[in-house]
């Protein structure tokens, strides 16, 4: 049956035009019952003994997901106009609820509504968008009513007042999400259930925890309409919203408008925003701005002081608590800190959150209902307020609690139970913590995408040599070079002389005489591409998933297995598809020329770092692989060399490497990650490759090209390090990369570790490289500052990174060898996947992070150490120190709780010291002092690495 349909569509000139699009209605789609007499039930995915079918409408995906998740509920009805509703309110629950009906082990069944003869509904005259949705969800209950002809009772699970009046009133059976929860006679369900914001009100008794705290009341949020009209005339400000990882009640948005970062002291000024919050700021006068010197550390029990919670220039507040007005006439206004606080939040962050209960100290509510407080393991996290009925099993135990609101009168806001992970303390269950906490999806592939891998075991066949595009490079001597255990092996090297011209490529091949004019080099890239089909089910996953994530003890993969370690991985003495870079390259590592090939090819070796390292060191070796190796290496520091005259910043991080104990994955042994000459001279080819492959395809699609972006750092941003060079003397030219480069490579001392540190204080005052569409932004603002290239993508990791497998595509259709998938034609979806490529490399790192900082107590736990730190940066109350040693950063307090604020230490900010007051005793930035690191616990449940001074 075909039925016509208008669709309104804004062009680019901003008019509104009528589509008619033709829509056609069908009357075989099955209802996914087996025990239908009517449909084919062959793929029926309702219980055969189902007693009950729900059909639940946009509202309860939307805020009970939770519960939906919970394997107890089961025999539901997906409307696709419900699905549609969804995904177009809030991707992520769209992606879960997908996640649900995918599952083959669940019950959730698909209704494609909106193309049922029988079930779609045409739009009214008058009629809202809404009420036509509520419409035909409830004209597709009654549907499955008569469908099914009794044989199960069909309930319509909706909150909507207005809805479940309807659905009454026309024979529908109807109830809301609590009374249908409380028929199954499973109490712990309820915990799961999303409260209103309007029962805050019914909380109240229960909002003055302790009797000597002060109630709290926060501003009222703007309304969008406001802060819209604010944002336009400068009145707000707009950024997210960065809470200090060591103070809880010091928060920064960065702000475009302002050029500069806004610091949001106190929960006050924070008005009920979390960290991630895209939020509208309001600047406070001038007076109440903050000099950086007086920002302090926050105490473990800083969550009690009543003091954080008061606005900033309340009479009462304690100097200690809230930074030093700057007062015009004794404190220059240019070393103080724009300060605002926050009139409205333009879009939440709430998400799911891992921590412990701490009970109420009050008695329990009625049936049985106890109101607790949910401590998140995240410090930047406030309390929240739950209510559980299984308050006795949960104390014990990590759990995942979701926010459902928070009242402008509640000190906390409200949440709910979702699931328990673990055992407190448990490694297992703090790991799986920290993969919760950083949103990254650990669990198995379902059938769906398994179904997208070709069959095991896999090998090259006649038919892959025979494809015109791909060259057999089976001859050439290639290698890989990679971290000790490596089996993702996703390039390989090869690198070879003529008489005239040197190969390198993505396989390299090296046999450089003085002799040669040229050498080839190539460097090989896996074929994931080859295996990856745009549009299936393995695409979409690994498009969501973004990055695989490296944990201290386990990998969390991209791809399934068989790919990343099997069929993609360039492993030694086995044939395998490869995307080759090839370029004739001078023996002075001058490109000369570039050319690209999909290859087949044979490796020769897999090398570890320490392995290559080896070979290259030891002078007795002259076997040809060792010999290439010392080529390579011989290229790649010219190269190197020559990135560096260009102003490509050689920067420094705190990379951290443990041994892991192989029967029990706890950590034998703690350091800092070594890098070797092998290291850098993958890395060199690599870079080269990554700008090759981004000049390639920007040059073929100049508007869709995936590319790579560092932003230049703004004078604000490199403030904090110019201050700390000045204190110890250095000058450094911060005008141009290249100058900053050149002023970090004279940043030398006595101290072998001096230059280190500045170089990791550098990459700090750095912001984060980005991805982006090409047809976002303008060519100037392409450039990769650190780098010091116009031009930068990633093409080298494809096993690993998606991005790389949209640029593998792009190449490739460049080259003529596939046509471009038809997302390249669609620039919103193509920033949406930019969007969602950075938010996932930015939470693979702060996992990785997390899973060190985890090791890291594990290790100490029952070790505690006296070693030697520097200093970092310097607060009123106390200073961060680096341990070189182990790569671990902290905060050293010299002030006891009950000695904060009587003055007897101050900060020189100029100096960059803090000194007791008597003059007796200072500490200046960068200075080596002594510490014991030790384990402690201050507060229930969060223990930590203590630092303190000997």
């Amino acid at each position: 049956m075909l039925h016509n349909k208008l669709f309104p569509k804004k062009t680019r000139g901003g008019k509104i035009i009528r589509q008619l699009r033709e829509h056609y209605l069908r009357d075989d789609i099955y209802c996914g019952a087996p025990f239908c007499t009517v449909c084919d039930s062959s793929g029926a995915r309702l219980s055969e003994s189902a007693s009950t079918i729900l059909v639940v409408d946009t509202n309860v995906v939307l805020n009970q997901i939770d519960l939906l998740e919970n394997p107890a509920i089961d025999d539901v009805v997906v409307l696709s106009i419900v699905l549609e509703e969804v995904k177009n309110k809030n991707l992520s629950v769209y992606n879960r609820i997908r996640a649900i009906c995918d599952n083959s082990m669940r019950k959730f069944c698909v209704f494609s509504n909106e193309y049922h003869r029988d079930t779609y509904v045409k739009d009214m005259r008058g009629e809202t968008k809404n009420d036509r949705n509520d419409r035909a969800i409830r004209v597709a209950a009654q549907w499955y009513q008569k469908h099914l002809g009794g044989a199960v009772k069909v309930l319509l699970i909706t909150n909507d007042k207005e809805n479940k009046r309807k659905a009454s009133e026309e024979g529908i059976c109807a109830e809301t999400v609590e009374s249908y929860v409380k028929s199954l006679d499973r109490p712990d369900l309820l915990d799961l259930l999303v409260r209103p914001s309007s029962e805050d009100v019914d909380m109240e008794e229960v909002e003055d925890l302790r009797p000597s705290k002060r109630k709290v009341i926060y501003s009222e949020h703007k309304p969008m309409s406001e802060i819209t009209s604010g944002l336009h005339r400068g009145i707000y400000h707009q950024g997210k919203l960065r809470v200090n990882r060591y103070n809880p009640f010091e928060a920064y948005v960065g702000s475009e408008s302002i050029g500069d970062e806004i610091i949001i002291y106190g929960r006050s000024n924070m008005n009920r925003a979390f960290d991630g919050d895209i939020v509208a700021v309001e600047l406070l006068p001038q007076d109440q701005w903050k000099e950086e010197k007086s920002l302090s550390i926050a105490g473990e029990d800083g969550d009690e002081d009543e003091d954080v919670h008061l606005a900033p220039n309340s009479a009462d507040v304690a100097p200690r608590t809230i930074p030093q007005q700057c007062s015009t006439g004794e404190v220059n206004a240019g070393s103080c800190r724009p300060c605002g606080c926050i009139v409205g939040i333009i879009k939440r962050n709430w998400h799911s959150y891992c921590g412990s209960l701490e009970p109420m100290p009050m008695p329990g509510g009625s049936g049985g209902v106890a109101h607790a407080l949910f401590v998140s393991k995240d410090r930047r996290i406030p309390k929240i307020r739950i209510q559980t009925r299984q308050l006795e099993n949960l104390l014990d135990k990590r759990i995942i609690v979701s926010v459902d609101s928070w009242d402008r009168q509640s000190r906390y806001p409200s949440g709910h139970y979702v699931r328990t992970i673990g055992e407190i303390g448990d490694r297992d269950t703090e790991s799986e913590v920290v993969l919760i906490e950083n949103d990254i999806n650990s669990r198995p592939f379902s059938s769906q995408v398994l179904a997208c891998l070709p069959p095991l075991p896999w090998s090259v066949t006649s038919e892959d040599l025979s494809i015109p595009f791909r060259q057999d490079l089976r001859h050439l001597r290639v290698f890989s070079v990679d971290p000790p255990g490596c089996k993702d092996i996703d390039d390989a090297l090869h690198c070879y002389a003529l008489r005239s011209i040197y190969f390198l490529g993505y396989y390299f091949v090296s046999n450089i005489s003085p002799s040669c004019r040229a050498a080839y080099s190539h460097l090989y890239i896996a074929d994931v591409t080859n295996f990856v089909f745009p549009g299936t089910p393995l695409d979409d996953e690994a498009s969501q998933r973004g990055t695989s994530v490296y944990l201290v003890e386990r990998r969390i993969d991209m791809l399934p297995k068989p790919l990343t370690e099997d069929v993609c991985s360039l492993r030694s003495d086995v044939e395998r598809l490869a995307f080759s870079v090839i370029w004739e390259m001078t023996p002075e590592a001058d490109i000369i020329s570039t050319r690209y090939t999909k290859s087949v090819i044979k490796s020769a070796a897999a090398l570890s770092y320490v392995e290559a390292q080896a070979r290259m060191d030891d002078s007795r070796l002259m076997d040809p692989v060792t010999t290439d190796l010392r080529n390579m290496n011989s290229l790649a520091k010219k190269m190197r060399l020559r990135r560096i005259e260009r102003g490509a910043l050689t920067l420094a991080s705190a990379e951290v490497k443990f041994q892991i104990d192989t029967e029990t994955h706890d950590p034998l042994d703690i350091g800092m990650y070594q890098i070797r000459e092998a290291n850098q001279m993958v890395e060199e080819f690599m870079l080269a490759a990554n700008v090759s492959v981004a000049q390639q395809i920007l040059k073929s699609f100049p508007l869709c090209s995936l590319l790579r972006r560092h932003p230049t750092p703004t004078r604000e941003m490199l403030e904090p390090l110019l201050r700390v060079a000045a204190a110890v003397g250095l000058n450094l030219d911060v005008s141009s990369s290249k100058a900053l480069a050149d002023s970090l490579d004279h940043a030398v001392g006595d101290d072998p570790y001096f230059n280190k540190l500045i170089r990791i204080l550098a990459t700090r005052c750095m912001s984060q490289a980005v991805y982006f569409c090409s047809g976002d932004l303008s060519p100037p603002e392409y450039q990769h500052y650190g780098l010091a290239t116009p031009l930068y993508t990633h093409f080298t990791s494809p096993i690993r990174r998606y991005a790389d497998v949209i640029v593998h595509r792009l190449l490739a259709a460049s080259l003529g060898i596939s046509k471009l998938p038809p997302v390249f034609q669609d620039r919103l979806q193509l920033t949406s996947i930019a969007d969602n490529l950075n938010y996932r490399h930015r939470n693979a790192q702060m996992a990785g992070r997390a899973s060190v900082e985890l090791h890291t107590l594990i290790y100490f736990r029952k070790r505690p150490t006296d070693t030697e730190a520097r200093i970092v940066k310097i607060r009123s109350n106390g200073f961060f120190v680096f341990v070189p040693k182990y790569g671990i950063e902290g905060p050293v307090y010299l002030t006891t709780r009950a000695e904060k604020g009587s003055g007897e230490w101050y900060v020189d900010e100029q100096e960059q010291k803090i000194k007791k007051m008597d003059g007796s005793l200072s500490y200046s930035i960068l200075q080596t002092v002594q510490i014991h690191m030790e384990v402690v616990e201050p507060q229930p449940n969060r223990p930590k690495l203590q630092l303190t001074l000997i």
